[in-house]
């Protein structure tokens, strides 16, 4: 190689990771049987995991299912909503439903996957479903947010969310934020 020469850099984009061939899978959670678009696998590259169901999020929606009594009528917010299984499930029993994540490839298979469950139930027997964009700590998307939800959430709730100590300082203070605004003010 000539020394006037630049070593040539080459970078990939979240565009080289992102496989959008998702398959319905059907899931069965106590009475509750939920299909939805998922990856069997999921690129680690560019945080695209929540492209898939994981082990977490169906032990905690077998939790829910059997324990389905703390949900009802109940305020939730889900953090790292992923491809948005835990959030559907919960739309059968709360009030309101609010899923989340940071990565806009994520967001797109959530949005899909409450256009399916829109189209699969009859509506006046479940929560309507929405979707956020949320980075933990971001105070500009906590404010819309909780904007659009101003008495907060009564439970926020995640599942394999979490696996860097720098994470857990804003997913706190992202918790704090999100928690029902009546416990704020006693």
């Amino acid at each position: 190689m000539d020394n006037g020469e630049e070593n040539d850099i080459i970078c990939l984009d979240e565009s080289f990771f992102v496989n959008d061939n998702y398959q319905i899978a059907r899931f069965t959670f106590g009475s509750q049987i939920l299909e939805l678009y998922c990856l069997q696998s999921a690129s680690a590259d560019f945080d695209l995991t929540g492209q898939m169901v994981w082990p977490g999020a169906e032990l905690s929606n077998n939790y829910l299912s059997k324990n389905s009594d703390i949900l009802r009528g109940c305020s939730v917010i889900e953090l790292g909503s992923g491809v948005g299984i835990t959030g559907i499930l919960c739309s059968r029993f709360c009030r309101e439903v609010v899923m989340t994540n940071h990565n806009d490839e994520v967001l797109k298979v959530i949005t899909r996957n409450i256009e399916l469950d829109d189209s699969s139930k009859n509506s006046t027997c479940f929560t309507k479903l929405k979707s956020a964009k949320l980075e933990w700590g971001n105070s500009e998307q906590l404010d819309d947010i909780l904007q659009r939800h101003p008495e907060g959430f009564d439970l926020v709730l995640g599942a394999d969310i979490c696996f860097q100590p720098a994470s857990v300082p804003l997913l706190f203070h992202t918790v704090k934020r999100l928690l029902n605004v009546g416990l704020k003010k006693k």
